[in-house]
């Protein structure tokens, strides 16, 4: 048998190691070449992260502004400031201090005020002790129903920054009433019908006179 050359620069125990290495390796085969082209392919196809874009704001949905002319009125009053719960709706819905059948004459119009008093123009600080004597001196009198004036006040409320409230003493005629002194002679206090001045005007009832 001719001996093996050895290529230059390779000692014997080179190419004796070398022959084990290539005699531990296994052959691939084609599946296994298949498999590793694959996932070369797979590798190469995937894109790069990239950050979530993110969502589109929500456009607002332009508000249909309607035309306006120089000198024309604002088509949508401003705002009211309502300072206190409408009074005539409080008076009508209180339970009656009287009897049904007096109630129901008063609501009707059909009993006549005794004496009546006109407060009308007159500032609080005015109209509080005016009313005290009137309602006072109706009960010593021995009188049953009178009849209080207030009017239904200006229409002050302009919607400003310091909102006014409507009609102060028709607001406040009720309070007066049922607070002492006037609580101790009162009955019972209600708007007056139409026809003794509707919402500017008040039926006070009174207590028996001891």
């Amino acid at each position: 048998m001719s001996r093996k050359r050895h290529k230059p620069g390779q000692s014997p125990e080179d190419h004796d190691i070398w022959a084990r290495v290539v005699e531990s390796v296994t052959p691939l085969t084609n599946a296994s070449l298949s498999k590793a082209a694959h996932l070369r392919g797979t590798a190469q196809e995937r894109p790069h992260s990239e950050k979530p874009e993110a969502p589109a704001p929500k456009r607002m949905a332009a508000k249909k502004l309607s035309s306006f002319r120089l000198g024309s009125r604002a088509q949508t009053p401003p705002p009211r400031h309502d300072l206190a719960p409408n009074i005539t709706d409080a008076l009508h819905a209180a339970p009656p201090r009287v009897d049904g059948h007096t109630h129901g004459r008063l609501k009707r119009g059909k009993l006549r005020p005794e004496a009546r008093i006109d407060l009308h123009g007159m500032t609080l600080a005015q109209a509080h002790p005016v009313l005290v004597r009137f309602l006072m001196s109706a009960y010593s009198d021995g009188k049953r129903l009178v009849l209080v004036i207030t009017g239904k006040g200006k229409d002050r409320d302009e919607g400003g920054v310091i909102p006014v409230r409507r009609g102060i003493l028709r607001h406040q005629v009720p309070h007066w009433a049922q607070t002492p002194p006037l609580s101790q002679v009162v009955l019972q206090i209600t708007p007056a019908h139409y026809r003794h001045g509707g919402d500017g005007a008040y039926y006070v009832y009174l207590r028996k006179a001891r």
